[in-house]
């Protein structure tokens, strides 16, 4: 069986405040992009799982990599055996567009099919929140509206009438460099009703509060912020805590 996990961007987001639990309180819309990953799973006969990546610029333990856990993870519920997951890598790893979370959730659909264990929606889901924060995202693969520490995602109405392109810095941000020089701030607006305004004042009310930070210590990210602007977009940002950046055009 074989599928094509794709990307998502962060249209805007917003680290508004820290929690009392240590968390940050997140705001943002994710917006499925179709570049993707390719991804194929074989049963094997046996009770583990193999993972065998190619193309990818980071080597992680097998326990460590995202298809494994949800492959762990359906086999201490179902006992459902052993596979062969092959994956080849074209979303680039530490660049905010979900690569990662998103293998790990078609690895859940296509499992789910694969061994027919008829999990609804809403039970994908589920399981994305044992595994992480943005992976359920996948599951709905629509616009969606997040709002908490996750996993608190919502599909909403949302119309994807521009183009999207996106650009690779040569810059790896790690979670931690990330979060290192984050000033939460407040939000004066109503993110679910962004398309109440003309896209010409995105630019204005948008912001990703993780770019300033990373922008201050690689000045290339800002380069590929202005060359989209150059080449007539509309909008264009760091998508999540980058490096990716995208542009919107009509």
């Amino acid at each position: 069986m074989v599928s094509f996990p794709n990307c998502k961007i962060n249209l805007g987001l917003f680290v508004t405040h820290k929690r009392a639990d240590g968390y940050h309180h997140l705001e943002s819309i994710f917006l499925p992009v179709p570049f993707t990953d390719a991804l194929e799973i074989i049963p094997n006969g046996t009770n583990d799982c193999r993972v065998l990546t190619y193309k990818s610029a980071v080597s992680i333990p097998k326990e460590e990599h995202s298809c494994y856990q949800a492959w762990s993870l359906l086999h201490r519920e179902f006992y459902i055996e052993g596979v062969d997951i092959f994956l080849i890598k074209h979303i680039p790893s530490g660049a905010g567009l979900g690569g990662g979370s998103s293998d790990a959730a078609f690895t859940l659909q296509m499992l789910n099919q694969l061994f027919a264990l008829g999990l609804t929606q809403q039970q994908l889901v589920n399981f994305c929140a044992e595994l992480g924060s943005d992976q359920a995202f996948f599951i709905y693969n629509q616009p969606c509206y997040l709002s908490g520490s996750g996993p608190e995602i919502t599909p909403i109405a949302f119309l994807q009438d521009f183009r999207i392109e996106l650009s690779f810095p040569s810059v790896h941000i790690s979670t931690k460099e990330a979060y290192s020089q984050l000033v939460p701030t407040a939000m004066n607006f109503d993110l679910r009703k962004l398309q109440d305004h003309p896209k010409t004042e995105w630019k204005k009310i948008l912001r990703n509060d993780f770019q300033s930070g990373a922008v201050s210590r690689h000045a290339l990210i800002q380069n590929h912020i202005e060359r989209f602007y150059e080449q007539g977009a509309f909008y264009a940002a760091m998508s999540g805590s980058g490096s990716a950046v995208f542009g919107l055009f009509d």
